[in-house]
């Protein structure tokens, strides 16, 4: 009897939103076919070929449709050390990442630019290899974030078109 009250309940909160005009952020009519159709280009190095691979699995990229928008990044990042160990060697890093973007519809309009900055640390390792892996870990882990921050701005401008 319980889960026939859940159920009718669930299906009257569906009815009420459908009728007040609500579309999921995920929803298929939305934004996700949209995200799908736009082609990346990043700086041609490391953190830029990161970047772009973050970026087309967010946006779960379709190669085998022609794109309806092109994102631009222009990417810049800073190393800074922070803290300092007996040797005065720094312990840590800190890796502030600014990506500046603009998205052009491919038929021609209105560019929408805006700017995007993250901020990691890591931890610097004493072994040359592990200092460079560190630090790779740390790029892809900027990267990530860049790529989340960028999506949901993309997200919200072609919601709002």
């Amino acid at each position: 009897m319980r889960s026939g009250r859940r159920l009718l309940l669930a299906l009257a909160g569906t009815v009420l939103l459908s009728g007040c005009g609500f579309t999921p952020l995920y929803g298929e009519a939305g934004v996700s076919g949209a995200l799908s159709r736009i082609a990346v280009t990043t700086p041609d190095d490391r953190l830029g070929y990161r970047l772009r691979e973050q970026l087309e699995d967010a946006f779960g990229r379709d190669g085998a449709q022609a794109p309806l928008y092109r994102l631009a990044t222009d990417v810049e990042h800073k190393r800074r050390p922070l803290g300092r160990r007996i040797d005065d060697t720094a312990s840590r890093y800190e890796l502030t990442v600014r990506a500046a973007w603009s998205l052009t519809p491919v038929a021609g309009g209105e560019t929408l630019k805006g700017v995007q900055t993250t901020t990691i640390t890591y931890a610097a390792a004493d072994q040359p290899y592990a200092a460079i892996a560190a630090q790779q870990d740390g790029e892809d882990r900027a990267a990530a974030d860049l790529a989340r921050l960028i999506r949901l701005d993309m997200m919200r401008v072609l919601a709002g078109r």
